[in-house]
């Protein structure tokens, strides 16, 4: 069904799990299509990963960097998610919605600072380890 025509669905209780895994694709798709800030990050997450198996980072080490991706994606989506809603409740300025985008914005930020503090140092770590810049 299509939300944006006003159809009703079933309540979620009653949906399939088939349903609601589809509704789920069906928002990852929404929330990537047209953020230009998603394809950074993927772009960003694609270098870390290619980082990751050039530097031969162990298990622990692919679990973090694992989290750190999935934290920052998981924001950007809240983040473009709060965007959508915003412009459906409404299309003025509104001072209430942008304190609340600015804070959702603030948390990609403070997702991806996390992430590159763990991944530089963890890569630096790796890197200096390769290069035997230490014992």
């Amino acid at each position: 069904m299509d939300r944006t025509k006003g159809e009703t669905e079933a309540p979620a209780n009653c949906r399939g799990w088939v349903a609601k895994f589809r509704n789920a694709f069906r928002g990852i798709v929404q929330g990537v299509c047209g953020q230009s800030s998603f394809y950074v990050h993927f772009t960003v997450a694609m270098a870390v990963v290619i980082a990751g198996w050039l530097l031969q980072v162990t298990v622990l080490e692919w679990g973090l960097l694992i989290v750190c991706i999935t934290s920052v994606l998981v924001a950007e989506m809240f983040n473009s998610a709060l965007e959508a809603l915003a412009k459906a409740i409404d299309t003025e300025r509104n001072p209430h919605l942008g304190r609340a985008l600015d804070i959702s914005s603030a948390a990609v930020l403070l997702a991806s600072i996390g992430a590159v503090v763990l991944g530089t140092t963890l890569f630096v770590y790796r890197l200096g380890t390769a290069l035997r810049w230490w014992s």
